[in-house]
This record gives C-alpha cells, sequence and structure tokens, in this order.
C-alpha cells in the first residue's frame, strides 16, 4: 500500500518555531519587518521539517502569478540566445516562472493576439525581447497608451515613455573604428549586419562618422552587407576586394561575418593584420580562437536579459503600491578587446 506523507504546512512551521503564521509568511517573502534571531529560527525550521510555500497560496496572498511573460525571436542567433539566458536565470533566482512565445518571424505587427494571450494567462508583466527589426515596434505608437501592464523592451532605440535596456552599439562601434584609425589604417570598410536591424543600423552608423570624420572614403563601395553568418562574410569580403581593392582594413558587425572575411583574406594569401587588419563585434566564444586572434567589442546579453528581469520586477512593485510607473533606459557600455588580427607586427 502506497500512503503519501502529507506535506508540512505553514502553521507547522510556525508552531515549531513559536512564531505566529504571518511571521512566517514575512520570512519566506523576505520582508525586512522581522528580528534576525527570528529570522534564522523559521529558516532553521524550515529546512528541518522540509516545508516548501505553495506557489498558488503565494499568488493568492499577493495578488501576483509570479509569472512573466517574453516574447522573443531570432534564438538561433547567439546574441538573442545570450540574452534569454539572462532572463530564465534570474527569473528563477528571485521566484518567477515565464510564458515564452517566439515571434513567426522578425516584422511581426500583428502582436495583439500575443499581449492579450500573455494578459489571460495573468502574467505580472512582459519582457519585449525581440530586436528592433525594420517597422516591428510600429504597434508601439498606437498601442502605448493602453498597455495597463508594465513592459520592458530590449535591444531597440530609446523611446520616451517606455523602459527600455540595450547595448550601446554606436558606442561599441566607435570604439572599433577608433582603434583602426589610431592605429594608421587608411582604407577601412565594412561588412554590416542586415540593414533592417537597429543594431546593424548603429554599428554602420559607427562606421561610417569615423572614416567621414577621419577624412577617409565612406561612399558604397567601402561596404558591403552580410546577414550575420559566417557565409555572408565570405560573401561580403569578396565584394569588397572587387570594388576597393586598396582597402588596409575590416570592421564586421558581428564576428562570424569576420570569420568569413578572414577565410577570404587567407586564401588570397594576404596577411591579417599586416595586409588588412580584421575587427569584430559581439566577442563570441570563439573569436578568441580564430587566427590569428579576433580583436572584437564585447558586451553582455546576459546582463541585457538580468537586468530586463530585475527592471520588470521594479516596474511590477511600483504598480502593487500604486506608484507612478518611471520608465527609464540603460544603455551598456561595450568594451574593446585587443587580439592580434588588429595589431601589426
Amino acid at each position: 500500500m502506497n500512503i503519501k506523507r502529507k506535506r508540512p504546512t505553514i502553521r507547522q512551521v510556525a508552531e515549531a518555531s513559536g512564531v505566529s503564521t504571518q511571521t512566517v509568511s514575512r520570512v519566506i517573502n523576505n520582508r525586512p519587518d522581522v528580528a534576525d534571531n527570528t529570522r534564522k529560527r523559521v529558516k532553521n525550521v524550515i529546512e528541518e521539517i522540509g516545508y516548501q510555500p505553495s506557489a498558488i497560496a503565494r499568488s493568492l496572498i499577493r495578488n501576483r502569478s509570479y509569472t512573466l511573460g517574453v516574447l522573443t525571436a531570432g534564438l538561433k542567433y547567439i546574441g538573442p540566445n545570450r540574452t534569454l539566458n539572462g532572463i530564465t536565470t534570474t527569473a528563477e533566482e528571485v521566484g518567477y516562472s515565464l510564458l515564452l512565445k517566439e515571434l513567426p518571424h522578425y516584422n511581426a505587427n500583428d502582436i495583439e493576439p500575443i499581449i492579450n494571450e500573455f494578459i489571460s494567462r495573468h502574467v505580472d508583466g512582459i519582457i519585449w525581447a525581440a530586436p528592433e527589426i525594420g517597422d516591428n515596434r510600429a504597434w508601439v505608437e498606437d498601442f502605448s497608451n493602453d498597455l495597463n501592464i508594465p513592459f520592458v523592451f530590449l535591444t531597440m532605440a530609446p523611446r520616451e515613455g517606455l523602459s527600455i535596456i540595450s547595448v550601446d552599439n554606436y558606442y561599441g562601434g566607435q570604439l572599433a573604428m577608433s582603434h583602426l584609425i589610431e592605429n594608421s589604417y587608411e582604407h577601412i570598410a565594412h561588412i554590416s549586419g542586415p540593414m533592417e536591424w537597429w543594431e546593424a543600423q548603429e554599428r554602420f552608423k559607427a562606421w561610417k562618422d569615423g572614416v567621414h570624420e577621419a577624412g577617409r572614403d565612406d561612399s558604397e563601395r567601402c561596404w558591403s552587407e552580410g546577414n550575420w553568418s559566417s557565409a555572408s562574410g565570405r560573401d561580403a569580403a569578396e565584394d569588397l576586394f572587387s570594388k576597393y581593392p586598396e582597402m588596409d582594413a575590416i570592421f564586421a558587425a558581428n564576428d562570424q561575418m569576420a570569420l568569413g572575411a578572414l577565410s577570404v583574406i587567407h586564401n588570397r594569401g594576404l596577411a591579417v593584420p599586416d595586409d588588412i587588419a580584421v575587427v569584430g563585434f559581439d566577442n563570441i566564444a570563439e573569436s578568441g580562437y580564430f587566427w590569428p586572434s579576433l580583436t572584437t567589442i564585447q558586451h553582455d546579453n546576459i546582463q541585457v536579459g538580468t537586468l530586463a528581469v530585475e527592471e520588470l520586477i521594479r516596474m511590477i512593485g511600483a504598480t502593487e503600491e500604486d506608484e507612478d510607473l518611471e520608465c527609464q533606459v540603460t544603455m551598456l557600455k561595450p568594451e574593446l578587446l585587443v587580439r592580434k588580427s588588429s595589431l601589426k607586427t
């Protein structure tokens, strides 16, 4: 005969600790109004008897679902994948579960059914983690006044009235260009990402402004567009060799395309960086093992996800307390990581 062991109750924890059930609840919810010795005693009892707070009861008490809606896209790419990793890890640490939806395609603007489903599942807030591409943020203008639920947007241009977490892609591009210009490279070409992506536009703008300010050629012959893949970086590098043969440096908008460019340079019997320098963007795990090791722009997509959860929980708390939601924009500053691909011997 199978006998199911009953779960310990909050009342049992209270009795064993010599406190009220309200005090146990305060300890469970990390409330500050509990004496340290009492908190320690209650936690010891919880561990000893194996008490596990009921997620359903906690939701009813605080009128929260402890669930966050997350809308993502492009998980095959490293950036969105890392961001989701930061979201899931941080949400778990603070006791939230996730309801995940992925856009069928980047430019999807029919988002009302998605938002309605999130709301019908009683999520406490929504992280819009799909990157800004083309006009896939056009819906925000129509919905912004009707969004009665906290929203945090990722990877998009700053906009008034929205909470946004993103990497400062323009600043990262400036770091790459300043490094190449300061090291006396005269003809700096650019391999951009797909130009409908906001990230690619910002990195392209940094390249164009950099060469223009340095009095160098910034015409169409000096850049070529890829799609973030190594194969597209290879094709773009071949295109650049045909129309800008005097180039002595390439700033690629991501590391994968930089890898494709390196393969073309090697196949042409040229040396990196003595003949042509290469700088990438993202600092993927493999970039230190390219030949030669790749100078790149390092930024932390995982931190973007972490900050998104923290910001959303702040907004949820403000909503609970009937406080005004103060939207804020956080732009994370990337760093230049110099390796052999841009250092002349």
